[in-house]
């Protein structure tokens, strides 16, 4: 499955694993049931941990572990379920996740853009022409009028620092 990782079509550093062992240095996405099931013994090991983490799921469950997991893969089990968006803006503005927030499922070309606006910045895609075209997208819109959970500097604060720094220069 590839993956969309900003702008750029990368290999998946992260191993998708459900009851098998898990190697200490390696990085794995485990489900959220398993997650929280192990969750010290997941953490202590020496590889990356991820959680792949449902949209019916409470993020309460999750909140005191996010500072040590490094990837949270949110679900989108239909196109028509945009529960996951919520989600996301949640983690980046309440709880000020830095990590990769990657969106798995059923997205579509068509909500790409207001994925990358709710916070995601990685993307399991099912075909490699949906890869394309999300990296494409990606990089075509860098600007926006409101400010969402990507942290992007809107276009209104861009124009501000522009005029800013035009006024220090000619004083």
């Amino acid at each position: 499955m590839p993956l969309v990782r900003k702008t750029k079509i990368v290999a998946d550093e992260f191993a998708h694993v459900t009851d098998q062992p898990i190697a200490a240095d390696a990085d794995v996405l485990v489900t959220a049931e398993r997650f929280l099931a192990e969750v010290d013994a997941l953490l202590a090991r020496s590889g990356r941990t991820g959680v792949i983490w449902p949209n019916n799921r409470d993020l309460d469950e999750l909140v005191p572990h996010l500072g040590r997991v490094a990837v949270v893969a949110l679900m989108f089990p239909t196109f028509r379920d945009g529960r996951a968006y919520s989600q996301a803006r949640l983690l980046r503005e309440r709880f000020a996740y830095r990590g990769e927030l990657r969106a798995t499922g059923q997205i579509l070309r068509d909500q790409f853009v207001f994925m990358l606006r709710a916070g995601f910045d990685a993307f399991e895609v099912k075909k490699n022409a949906d890869a394309e075209a999300f990296a494409s997208t990606a990089r075509r819109y860098t600007v926006f009028y409101q400010p969402t959970g990507d942290g992007r500097v809107t276009a209104l604060h861009k124009r501000m620092q522009l005029r800013h720094q035009a006024e220090s220069a000619n004083p």
